[in-house]
């Protein structure tokens, strides 16, 4: 079978040709911009194009199929030629559907929580040795790729995210997995680009939970009035299981799980993960993992990358970094930090970097998001309002959406690290928050900069 990706340099583009190329499948792909670590992990592969660029004479009548990046735009020249010649063109979700037909399939969905729902359900199977094959959104420790698809396993496991397909598919990527086995974590208002309104994004939800296959099951958080809407409607052919965290306790700084087989010691924390962990306590009991055997391998599951993530720590002061960048993720885990340390000060800077989060006519739904630090800071980059081409916002704006008096905006990345450098880091944590990077800031460096190692 020979596929080609247009725009194959994407995170989840690049990892499912790694996964198809492992499959022995002829691949190749295009560009017109690679960066790390997609371009090292491709050029390894063999699979790295020689040149960026688009180039329809590369697309021939022997293809099989044409896996689309959104990346791509609907006139790109490769696809048109695809479409002339007759090809089968999909996205990759929609790819991936294709590859899982005699799978049970398994799909995370949910405004947040996904990848570490996704994460802690893999990291449970590998313990337990029970082949699946993935789609995650974050590098995990101990699998060398965010995609595999093989042709043994008799599962897949999906993170299912809500936005777009292709630019040519333009559907939610999980309303084409068809799950049989699915979980919603929550509904929290995101991507107004494409749903400007809260109930189109509700809606997309529905759809999903509609499209779960016969004989299915919906796990969901029972905390969330929208999901416990859809769960009420209800097919009978469909089993509800509700979940919420999981019952735990918290003693010098480190989260115990309590249950009835005892008391089991995490690495994670925050009410946010003890939901998650529960959630993927229900889907490794529908598959058969006991609950003894959970709680085993749970115990040396640190997170996903960017999830709650710690990359520095001494006797005075942890620094995180995490992916929240929606008013529901950022509330989420400001308050875990603080509820997990709550006799140390909490400073969290956060970066303003998506679409939504940089309209203003989003601004207010980040109200008091980050009301549990004692020092709030709050980032965005003129430049990047101007790439997206939304209209200026001004930083007093953006202190009144948030509110509150612990919080600052600053428009210059050099000067929030001025003020980091500054502060009295004794009994005090850090939180750093952005689905970016403050403008190129290595967070693993971070502690060096400001004076902390």
């Amino acid at each position: 079978m020979r596929v080609h990706f247009i725009a194959i340099g994407g995170s989840a583009m690049h990892n499912l040709a790694l996964a198809m190329h492992k499959k022995g499948y002829l691949v190749t792909g295009s560009d017109d911009e690679i960066v790390e670590p997609s371009k090292t992990r491709l050029q390894n592969a063999g699979l790295l194009p020689k040149a960026e660029g688009w180039f329809p004479e590369k697309i021939t009548a022997d293809i099989d199929a044409i896996i689309l990046g959104m990346h791509a735009r609907i006139d790109n020249p490769e696809l048109l030629k695809a479409q002339e010649i007759g090809l089968k063109v999909f996205s990759y979700p929609g790819y991936i559907y294709e590859q899982s037909k005699e799978k049970t399939r398994i799909v995370i969905g949910g405004s947040h929580g996904k990848t570490s729902i996704t994460a802690m359900i893999l990291h449970v199977l590998n313990a337990v040795n029970i082949d699946c094959d993935y789609l995650v959104g974050a590098q995990l420790k101990g699998f060398d790729t965010m995609v595999r698809i093989t042709e043994n396993a008799k599962y897949i496991l999906l993170e299912g995210d809500e936005y777009l397909a292709s630019p040519i598919e333009r559907v939610p990527k999980f309303h084409l997995y068809h799950p049989h086995i699915a979980v919603l974590s929550g509904v929290a208002w995101d991507h107004i680009n494409v749903f400007p309104t809260f109930e189109m994004y509700v809606e997309q939800f529905q759809i999903f939970a509609d499209k779960i296959e016969p004989n299915g099951t919906l796990i969901y958080f029972e905390g969330d009035d929208e999901l416990k809407k859809i769960a009420q409607k209800g097919r009978k052919d469909i089993q509800y299981i509700p979940y919420g965290a999981h019952d735990s306790e918290v003693i010098n700084g480190e989260t115990t799980l309590v249950s009835d087989i005892g008391k089991t010691s995490l690495q994670i924390f925050g009410q946010h993960n003890l939901q998650n962990l529960n959630a993927a306590l229900q889907v490794c009991l529908k598959v058969g993992v006991s609950k003894a055997d959970f709680f085993t391998a749970i115990q040396s599951f640190s997170g996903a990358a960017k999830r709650l993530e710690l990359v520095f720590k001494n006797a005075q002061t942890n620094i995180y970094k995490d992916f929240a960048h929606s008013p529901s993720k950022l509330k989420a885990t400001t308050s875990a930090v603080k509820e997990q340390f709550p006799k140390r000060k909490l400073i969290a800077c956060m970066e303003l970097h998506t679409f939504s989060s940089l309209n203003d006519a989003f601004l207010d739904e980040y109200a008091s998001s980050m009301a549990q630090a004692d020092e709030a800071i709050i980032y965005f980059n003129p430049h990047t309002v101007a790439h997206k081409k939304l209209n200026d916002i001004d930083p007093a704006r953006v202190a009144a959406a948030f509110g509150g008096n612990n919080l600052r905006v600053y428009t210059n990345a050099s000067e929030i690290i001025s003020e980091l450098k500054a502060k009295n880091w004794e009994n005090a944590n850090l939180l750093m928050m952005s689905s970016g990077n403050f403008d190129g800031l290595k967070f693993e460096e971070l502690a060096g900069i400001i004076g902390l190692s």
